[in-house]
């Protein structure tokens, strides 16, 4: 056994003594799908419903009669500190995006209580990252990375060693969620060459892979933060160190739009309320089923956070990416009619969704921006073959990020 390995296996026993292990689930649900033996490592069950607090516990933990703790977090990180502050009677400053949503705030307050107080700022996690050090270097303090720290990934390791004592040995593969390395770089140390391990990143944030083609960790030149628990413009320091070696190959991007389709599955299927970075694993596996078909494959649900306030944006983007969901504009002839006859061409699966319409004075035509949901993805092609025979003119603004945004 490695000196790392001691040292995560001690972080593992010690934690036992603030919460339980959490659940490693056999998920028939997916088995099935997949022909693979798939497990869910339940982070989202810890008590800050992410595994954010192993490296926050390990960290402070080792910082014996340190009075004050700061910290810079998207979310997760914030909640596992404060949780810990609140534990053991230390003062904690937590500074978070102005982004971050409100479900997160509000747990990170009540895990805290009094002991923490939250400072807003910076609409990205780098730009909270530089005023988190700023103010540390500052007023003092010890400064708890989320992931660019040897104890807390350490702390995170200890998720790999109830893996493999729940499992009863090493699975085949386990699948990581990235963001900013930490959990997944101390999980792929655990492991070593005893277990493939593959890592997932969203494509508005894929730092790892980015650090993999460079050679070194580098800035990314624009982050996309609805992933918000894996949105890392830069992979840390001390993580790559350990993830250097790893082959492109081994890197999976994910977009955000198609990592809704998981979150909106996991909850109407098993009921689980996966976070988007949490989803990440799950939904990598489609990406990967050719070989691991009759493995044994360990998927890691990084959290639970989420704010049901998004319920109606995730499933908008799973909708659009799954296809059953279109925009477009409609030429409609300003006319008596002309409305009834494109209802009629509408099928029976075809659900208008959105109708904007204004009728336009001194003009024959006027412009409609229309929403349609439908069962299934090949319905779209016998409406738009309609819409063609009848003559309408119209244009599919789905796919039109710049317009979609704007409009949608």
């Amino acid at each position: 056994m490695t000196d790392f390995m001691t040292r995560a296996r001690a972080a593992e026993q010690a934690m036992r003594s603030v919460f339980p292990a959490t659940p490693l689930q056999r998920n028939a649900h997916l088995s099935d799908r997949y022909g693979a033996d798939i497990w869910l490592k339940r982070e989202d069950l810890s008590p800050v419903r992410s595994y954010k607090i192993r490296g926050a516990f390990n960290a402070m933990r080792k910082q014996q009669g340190q009075e004050l703790f700061v910290c810079a977090s998207a979310g997760n990180h914030a909640q596992g500190v404060a949780y810990m502050c609140k534990h053991l009677g230390v003062k904690g400053v937590i500074f978070m995006p102005v982004t971050t949503p409100q479900q997160k705030i509000q747990k990170t307050r009540i895990f805290g209580g009094e002991n923490i107080e939250i400072h807003l700022t910076g609409d990205y996690f780098d730009d909270t990252l530089a005023s988190a050090q700023a103010w540390c270097a500052e007023q003092g303090g010890h400064f708890l990375s989320p992931f660019d720290d040897v104890d807390v990934i350490e702390g995170q390791a200890s998720l790999a060693v109830e893996i493999e004592a729940q499992l009863g040995g090493v699975p085949d593969h386990v699948v990581l969620p990235v963001g900013g390395g930490g959990m997944s770089s101390g999980v792929a140390s655990w492991f070593g060459e005893r277990s493939h391990c593959l890592f997932v990143e969203p494509a508005g944030g894929a730092c790892l892979r980015a650090a993999l083609a460079a050679g070194h960790p580098v800035a990314l030149d624009h982050v996309d933060t609805f992933v918000d628990g894996a949105a890392v413009g830069r992979i840390g320091e001390k993580p790559f160190e350990l993830l250097r070696n790893r082959h492109l190959s081994d890197v999976l991007v994910l977009s955000e739009d198609r990592i809704c389709t998981t979150m909106i599955e996991m909850l109407n299927v098993e009921g689980i309320v996966l976070e988007p970075a949490g989803a990440l694993a799950v939904e990598a596996v489609g990406d990967i089923q050719s070989f691991v078909r009759g493995k044994t494959v360990v998927c890691v649900t990084s959290g639970g956070n989420f704010d049901f306030e998004r319920l109606p944006e995730v499933k908008e983007r799973a909708q659009r990416y799954s296809g059953v969901k279109k925009y477009f504009i409609l030429r409609l002839p300003q006319r008596p009619g002309a409305l009834k006859e494109f209802l009629g061409i509408l099928g029976p699966e075809d659900d208008i969704a959105r109708f904007e319409y204004m009728k336009k004075s001194a003009r024959n035509f006027g412009s409609v921006l229309i929403g349609i949901e439908t069962r299934k993805p090949e319905n779209f092609m016998r409406l738009f073959a309609h819409l063609d025979d009848a003559g309408f003119t119209y244009t599919d603004i789905t796919e039109d990020e710049t317009l979609a945004q704007f409009v949608i």
